[in-house]
């Protein structure tokens, strides 16, 4: 048991059952005491749990924010499938009743502004623990963490780091896209700006899509371009001092032809309105329909190449590339099954109170990794 963390209590807690609930929810069935599954009602929780193959090994609930708070018991588990905007009142429900919590989301600022509250109460704050945030974590800290050892903390060099991920078709179509999430989350993330290093300065740009440059994997074409603000990045992933980034960039990873096909979507962004955009969403869902028999690809490519002196480098890239199957699509199988690994962590006591993430040290980041491939999750290593 990590200090100062509360026992866990065995139960856990998970709310929604989206598009990225996999095989990860029956990992938790497997390492917890109890499971609930809550949805909008009791019987869509219910169907949920049969397409899962789950019936009997978790309970269906109806959530709502008066009924979880009364089911919460100091040590369980809260798990958040939802968006990123309902965390902190599950949060706040957690660090009331001494629970822990758990998300594949990025860290925001008002789950952020709870911190210090639930380090006091011994709760566990485990985010950025899916795919994108998440493995990508994991491999950049992995491959940071061997340049090092290589390399040394104190030699001068510059080094490029880049990390692309993206959910595309695993049968290219002419829209060159897949939609995994909601679609007006996917035009809300393209309406952002996006700030990252290029020539060695931090570079922002207002129209992300407008940065999108070819990158070839295998021998395989892609469109990437960058997304959010990278920067902060280079401070979490533990990046020497001594070492200058020439490039860091974290961003999103489409087909060759997404850019093309895309182009009336670019139009309506560059001149829409809020209300215009949310249409836009609806419409784009009608006309692109995720269905039983489409079969999803993710590709997550994560690359550092440090250079110092004449014969003082090293690089390394981490790939994952996986379809899914008839049983599960691969970004619901990549979410949940890292989302679990944290969930059993938080079982059996190994994590800290207070604000973690997936790759929170290099050792973490190793084990991690271990145990995800151990679980069936494939990728591969080259150094050179």
């Amino acid at each position: 048991m990590t200090a100062g963390a509360r026992a866990a209590s065995g139960t856990v807690h998970w709310i929604g059952a989206g598009l990225s609930t996999g095989s990860g929810l029956a990992a938790v069935c497997d390492a917890a005491d109890r499971v609930r599954l809550w949805h909008r009602t009791e019987e869509r929780a219910a169907r949920s749990l049969e397409a899962l193959g789950l019936t009997g090994r978790a309970d269906p609930r109806a959530h709502t924010r008066p009924a979880l708070a009364a089911a919460l018991a100091p040590g369980d588990v809260v798990v958040s499938m939802l968006p990123a905007s309902e965390h902190a009142e599950l949060l706040a429900a957690c660090v009331r009743s001494g629970a822990h919590f758990a998300c594949s989301s990025y860290v925001s600022d008002a789950v952020l502004a709870q911190v210090p509250a639930a380090t006091a109460a011994g709760t566990v704050v485990l985010t950025e623990c899916g795919l994108d945030p998440g493995v990508d974590h994991l491999f950049a800290q992995s491959l940071v963490d061997r340049a090092r050892r290589a390399i040394g903390d104190g030699t001068a060099a510059s080094y490029r780091l880049t990390s692309f991920c993206g959910g595309v078709p695993a049968v290219p179509d002419d829209f060159r896209y897949r939609f995994s999430w909601a679609p007006a989350g996917v035009l809300g993330a393209l309406r952002a700006p996006a700030r990252h290093i290029e020539g060695g300065v931090p570079v922002t740009v207002e129209r992300p899509w407008e940065a999108t440059r070819p990158q070839l994997v295998d021998g395989e074409t892609f469109e990437v371009y960058p997304n959010r603000d990278s920067v902060p990045f280079v401070r979490q992933y533990g990046l020497p001092d001594a070492w200058t980034p020439e490039t860091f960039v974290r961003g999103t990873l489409r087909l060759d032809g997404w850019l093309r096909a895309w182009d009336g979507v670019f139009a309506e962004l560059r001149t829409g309105d809020d209300r215009r955009i949310a249409d836009l969403a609806r419409e784009l869902a009608a006309a692109h329909p995720t269905t039983d028999t489409d079969r999803d690809r993710v590709v997550l490519v994560v690359s550092l190449d440090v250079r110092g002196e004449p014969g003082t480098e090293w690089s390394g890239r981490y790939l994952l590339d996986l379809e899914g199957t008839a049983d599960e699509s691969a970004m619901a199988r990549c979410v949940s099954r890292t989302l679990a690994l944290g969930v059993r962590h938080i079982l059996d006591g190994s994590l800290p109170p207070g604000l973690c993430r997936a790759a929170g040290t290099a050792a973490r980041s190793a084990q991690w990794l271990d145990e995800l491939a151990r679980d069936g999750t494939e990728f591969t290593l080259r150094t050179g």
